[in-house]
């Protein structure tokens, strides 16, 4: 909480229009607009949301294949799958949880439609190479940004380089309203029809705007607008984006010193740093960690997270964490070893070891703007 956020859902509430598209939605998504140089931005009850608009709006049908990491949330494959696609999953890179864009090309085939990435942490997968997989293939790529509110590649924002993006505003996230999340347009050809999606496959919003005499049913679409008191909420947040993201980047720091002799080195955590942190549990291993606000890129300290070597020592830090009272978390479940992808797809042939190595060895650390 920054401070306006009760005074602005008042507001929205003597503005007398709490129902989507008003006022704060404006507000917001003016805000993302000029901050980030989007094309055209759409608040969303959910990143959920924006991800299904995304499968909509790039008319994908039984059959389509969609290419995407496995080491990611379920929303990612779901929003596909809904509309019928087939997933061909991407293992992470053995050195980050971002898809290992070098894998990409083999999966392509003539079903392929596009190619989905998940900015793991808000660090950037490696955007240059995929668009040029995706313009050489003549494929479509969505950036699952959930992560990566004000993170930028060769500094361009995360969420301005792939033909659409989808945020989350969800209450783990950065900024928040709860639950809420924004598709970005950024090829205009999606434009129009992205706002009719979003409006319930009607023209209302046109109509509102003086465009057309009435509104009517004109495409298939569905009610993915949040109220105004989510948007009056996000905005107090938007209005302190600044402050929170200085705040978080403090505490991420505060990790890497404490986790790190030589911040310039990977380390093994010595037994110091073991009894101080834990009590002790031993040949714990901090196997990979990235730089903040590096030249080529800036991860927007959305977490901070250590691997260990295996799923026991993890389990048994997380165990001791908690009688500290101190909550600690894993992360994804690999979506090719789910149970549902293997009843929709048939079992899986290919192997992920890094993705799975990171669903069974990483743990989330904790990190929220209120913390000491």
């Amino acid at each position: 909480m920054t401070g306006n956020e009760l005074k602005y859902i008042q507001q929205a509430v003597t503005l007398g229009k709490i129902s989507g598209n008003g006022e704060f939605t404006s507000r917001c998504q003016t805000f993302f607009e000029n901050r980030y140089s989007f094309h055209k931005c759409l608040l969303t009850t959910s990143c959920t949301d924006a991800l299904e608009m995304s499968a909509i709006l790039l008319n994908i049908q039984p059959g389509d294949e969609v290419i995407m990491p496995s080491f990611t949330f379920v929303s990612t494959a779901n929003a596909f799958v809904l509309r019928g696609a087939k997933i061909k999953f991407v293992d992470s890179k053995a050195e980050h949880p971002n898809m290992d864009e070098m894998q990409i090309e083999a999966l392509i085939t003539p079903k392929t439609k596009a190619i989905v990435v998940v900015h793991y942490a808000g660090k950037p997968c490696e955007m240059d190479t995929i668009m040029d997989i995706a313009e050489r293939h003549g494929l479509f790529v969505v950036e699952d940004a959930a992560q990566a509110i004000d993170s930028y590649y060769h500094g361009k924002p995360l969420g301005s380089i792939g033909h659409l993006a989808a945020f989350s505003f969800h209450e783990t996230k950065n900024i928040q309203c709860g639950e809420g999340g924004m598709l970005v347009i950024n090829d205009p050809q999606f434009a129009k029809r992205a706002e009719i999606i979003w409006e319930k496959g009607t023209d209302r919003a046109a109509f509102f705007r003086g465009e057309v005499n009435k509104y009517g049913w004109v495409d298939m679409g569905s009610s993915f607008l949040p109220s105004e008191l989510q948007a009056a909420f996000l905005w107090a947040q938007l209005e302190n984006l600044q402050d929170i993201q200085a705040k978080r980047q403090a505490i991420w720091q505060d990790y890497q010193g404490f986790f790190s002799e030589d911040a310039q080195q990977p380390t093994i955590l010595s037994d110091k740093y073991l009894k101080k942190f834990t009590k002790g549990i031993e040949e714990a291993q901090l196997t990979e960690k990235y730089k903040v606000c590096t030249e080529d890129s800036s991860p927007n300290a959305h977490l901070f997270y250590l691997i260990f070597e295996q799923l026991s020592q993890r389990t048994a830090f997380i165990n001791q964490m908690k009688e500290q009272n101190t909550l600690c978390v894993f992360h994804y479940q690999s979506l090719h070893q789910s149970d549902f992808i293997k009843a929709y797809q048939g079992e899986n042939q290919t192997t992920l070891p890094n993705a799975d190595r990171y669903s069974d060895c990483l743990v989330r650390l904790p990190l929220f703007y209120e913390l000491g």
